[in-house]
Parts: C-alpha cells; sequence; structure tokens
C-alpha cells in the first residue's frame, strides 16, 4: 500500500487549485486523481470566453484558464495521475473491518499477521483511497487527508420523466458541448432546448454559430436558471425565444426525433390543458440541472445537504469525516469557476493545515507553527473539541442553503465568505444575518441588494470579532427580505 499525505480526487479547476493551494502552505506529499486522459476537468469542452476576470484580471477560454492552473501544478512539481478512477474511500476503521472479512470469508492467509499488526497500529484517522488505472491496475493509498473534487454531472432525461420513445437526437447540453467543440460533430440542425441553465444558453449560441436553427429554449420555471449575461448574450442577441414556465409533454419520431410538444404549467409545474405548442425539430437538448459526484462521499459516510446534494462543510470546507475536504462544484453548483479556483484554495489551505497538525501531535517535538506560517486562516484552535461550540448557520425565507453550513469560531478567519442562493427572484431586498443568543436576536449585518435571483450565487462576509462579542450565541441565521 502506498501512503500520501493529502490525495485530491478531480483534476478539474477545484483539484488544481486545491493542490496548489496546499503546496502553498508547504505540503509535499501531494497527489491529483484525474479519471479523465488530461487534466483540466470541464473546462476543456468550454472553448467559450467569459472566464479568469476575477482570478487573472483578463478574459480567458476555458483550456486557457484551465492551462493557466496546469502550468503552474506542473512548475510546483505536484504529481499526478489521470485516466484513473477512484474506486471506494474508506477510514482505517471501515478498512480494518473489511480486512477481517475477507480474512474469515475468503482465505485466512491473505493477509499475514504482521500485515494486520501492521494496519491495527495505523491512526484511525487515515483514509484508504482505492483506485484503478489502466497502466497500473488496483492501486491503494493511505492518506492523512482527501480533498473531494469530482465535480457535477448533469440530470438525464430519466429523471425528468418526459413521456415518448428513445429515438436518437436527444442529448444532455454537456454532451453536445463536447461532441461540437472537441470531437467535431454536430448533433442535428433542428434544435430544442429545455432547460434555461448556463449550458444550455451557451449551447444555444454555439449551435448557431455551427449553423443551426435553435427554435426555443424552454424553461420549467418562471425564471431562468442561468446568468443574466448569458441570457442576454446568447439569447437576446441571436433572437433565440426563451419561453418560462414551459415543459416538454411529448417527444415524437421512433428512430430519430422529428418534433417535441411543448406545454405552459401552472404555479405547481403541472401542464395546462389547451397550451399545447409543436415544434419541428431533430434534436432535443436537456439542461435541467447539475448533480454533484457524490457517491464515493455517501460511501465514506459523508453527510451530505438535501438542498445541494453536496456535503454539509464548515468553516474549513472539511466534512463530518475528519480530514476530508470539499469545493466546487461537488460541494455546490457555482456560477462561476473564478469563485470555485477561490474556494478550493481554501480548501487545500485548511487541509494542509490539518495534517500539520496531525503531523505535530505524531511528532510533539517539532514546531509546525515556526515552520509554515497561516495568516489566511489564523491559528489553529488547541482547545478541545468538546469546548469548541459549533455555531450553525440557519437559512430561512428565500435562502435555499449556506456555504459552510456551521462555524467553528476558534477556527474562523478574520472575514469569512459565506455564499448561498435564493429560491425566487427577490428585488430590492436586503440579506440580512442575525444573531441568535437565547433570549434575544439581534441584527448583526445587512447588505442592500437590487435584485437576488436563483441563477446567481450571492455571498456575504462575516467577521470574526463581531461574532465573538456573543459569548452566548446560539445559531447565526441569513435571510433575505424585500424593501
Amino acid at each position: 500500500m502506498k501512503t500520501c499525505d493529502l490525495v485530491i480526487i478531480g483534476g478539474g479547476p477545484a483539484g488544481l487549485a486545491a493542490a496548489l493551494g496546499a503546496r502553498k502552505q508547504g505540503i509535499k506529499d501531494i497527489l491529483i486523481v484525474e479519471r479523465d486522459k488530461e487534466l483540466g476537468g470541464i473546462l476543456n469542452q468550454c472553448i467559450h470566453n467569459g472566464f479568469g476576470l476575477h482570478t487573472f484580471k483578463e478574459e480567458l477560454t476555458g483550456p486557457e484558464y484551465a492551462g493557466r492552473y496546469i502550468e503552474q501544478v506542473k512548475d510546483a512539481g505536484i504529481p499526478y495521475v489521470v485516466d484513473s478512477m477512484v474506486l471506494s474511500i474508506q477510514s482505517m476503521s471501515q478498512y480494518k473491518s473489511s480486512l477481517q472479512a475477507d480474512q474469515c470469508e475468503y482465505n485466512k492467509k491473505k493477509y499475514s499477521e504482521a500485515d494486520q499488526d501492521k494496519y491495527s497500529k495505523k491512526k484511525y484517522t487515515d483514509k484508504i483511497i482505492t483506485m484503478v488505472s489502466r497502466t497500473e491496475g488496483i492501486i491503494q493509498i493511505q492518506a492523512k487527508a482527501v480533498i473531494l473534487a469530482m465535480g457535477c454531472r448533469e440530470r438525464p432525461r430519466g429523471a425528468l420523466n418526459i413521456p415518448g420513445y428513445r429515438p436518437a437526437g436527444i442529448y444532455s447540453a454537456g454532451t453536445a458541448q463536447r461532441l461540437v467543440n472537441m470531437e467535431g460533430y454536430l448533433p442535428g440542425r433542428e434544435v430544442v432546448i429545455l432547460g434555461s441553465g448556463d449550458i444550455g444558453l451557451i449551447m444555444a449560441r454555439r449551435m448557431t454559430l455551427e449553423g443551426a436553427h435553435v427554435k426555443v429554449v424552454a424553461e420549467l420555471m418562471p425564471y431562468s436558471g442561468g446568468l443574466k449575461r448569458n441570457i442576454v448574450q446568447c439569447l437576446n442577441d441571436y433572437d433565440i425565444p426563451l419561453k418560462l414556465s414551459h415543459t416538454v409533454v411529448d417527444i415524437h419520431g421512433k428512430e430519430r426525433v422529428t418534433g417535441i410538444t411543448l406545454a405552459k404549467v401552472d404555479e405547481k409545474g403541472k401542464p395546462i390543458p389547451g397550451t399545447e405548442e409543436e415544434y419541428a425539430c431533430d434534436t432535443l437538448l436537456l439542461s435541467c440541472g447539475l448533480i454533484p459526484e457524490n457517491e464515493l462521499s455517501r460511501e465514506l459516510g459523508v453527510k451530505l445537504n438535501p438542498v445541494t446534494s453536496g456535503p454539509v462543510v464548515d468553516e474549513s470546507l472539511e466534512t463530518n469525516v475528519p480530514g476530508v475536504f470539499a469545493c466546487g462544484n461537488v460541494l455546490h453548483v457555482h456560477d462561476l469557476v473564478d469563485f470555485v479556483s477561490e474556494e478550493a484554495d481554501r480548501a487545500g489551505t485548511c487541509a494542509a493545515r490539518y495534517i500539520l497538525q496531525e503531523n505535530q501531535s505524531s511528532n510533539p517535538g517539532i514546531d509546525q507553527e515556526s515552520q509554515y506560517s497561516d495568516s489566511d486562516i489564523g491559528k489553529a484552535s488547541k482547545m478541545n473539541d468538546n469546548n469548541d461550540p459549533v455555531i450553525p448557520l440557519i437559512s430561512t425565507g428565500c435562502v435555499r442553503y449556506t456555504v459552510p453550513s456551521a462555524i467553528h469560531l476558534s477556527k474562523m478567519p478574520d472575514k469569512l465568505k459565506v455564499r448561498f442562493r435564493v429560491g425566487k427572484v427577490v428585488k430590492n431586498c436586503a440579506v440580512d444575518v442575525y444573531c441568535k443568543e437565547e433570549n434575544s436576536e439581534k441584527r448583526i449585518k445587512t447588505k442592500k441588494r437590487p435584485v437576488v435571483a436563483p441563477g446567481e450565487m450571492e455571498e456575504i462576509l462575516l467577521g470574526r470579532e463581531e461574532l465573538l462579542k456573543y459569548p452566548d450565541l446560539q445559531q447565526l441565521i441569513i435571510t433575505v427580505k424585500e424593501g
């Protein structure tokens, strides 16, 4: 079994930034595992511009943005493997249980007594990553910390319950994007798009530029799920109609799509009889939401947020499993890759702090704090976990969730950025933060916003010094109010 201080699962924008964040804190034993044939993740197929305005202060395409991070990773000498897939992540206690089960069930000589004794002395906080590679077969790595950066996948047709046959010509928007931008294929010439997420909007423009005719973009909700700039640049600039509160109720054709039927829906999302419209087309693209890739997380015992389908994390982006961190779209779906990189850098920094604390506890004679600066996240707490209260962040009103979901005040940086999404469009509103103590509730922060919408992520800064003024703090409440 190989050993490694930090294993990062995913070589996309989140994994690359997390690796660099950990390296800056002095962690040298890092491994990035990527299942595709090259680093870069989804950015490799996003050839449109608009990336990097926050990070690099210039407009880049997706491959250009990824290329800059890949170059930094290579310059830093951070090892990575591609064409390799992680099959499971286990805690050491889970792994020992499986060892014992294997020994009893299959072959008592499978593991020698010396091997079992060696494993029994390992820390229970370590993680065992099992992965498969084309060149090396099955590999097991024992890691002190793991960063989950697997990204997300598109919601397929099967999850949408659209009636009709299963003809050729139905693609997810991301699949169509890969076919056009990387494989050189045009999926169709008469196109209807269901869903107004950013990928769907961008593909409406891309298909138009390639000579296809995009007839309509339909959206189930009464608002678009994409950024406002994408609605303007991808639909309005090309006179592509957007029909809100509409959905596909039937797909025509057996061998190949010949058309679809759209219908208006009521406030509960049910089609309204008599509102059907038929569109002749040979291609239907689905852009109906993204789902974080958390099968590995679930198997490990990571607690997932039912709203985001991503892990529940604290201010350090650490999950409920010690030493396991999450960042990027596997945590919650982001609007801009710049925000992914910022978040991932912090995850790498916090994972480095965790590893250094583990090293210090194993080697009390080493003065780790004199060797590594940690100004970005403050000094590590010396408090026992039982004496370190966890302050939950409660989302109320139209606020659907927050990242992080809880805060340890002892580990909180001087300024903590809390990101969240709302469940409806609200104009002329204010984001309010309340401190709730045992018998009182006080508003400590407010931020005026002309409009908030589900398609755009919001954020608010919390100050550690402000929160320390409330010794009996029990909850932080984040809400959005009109007026």
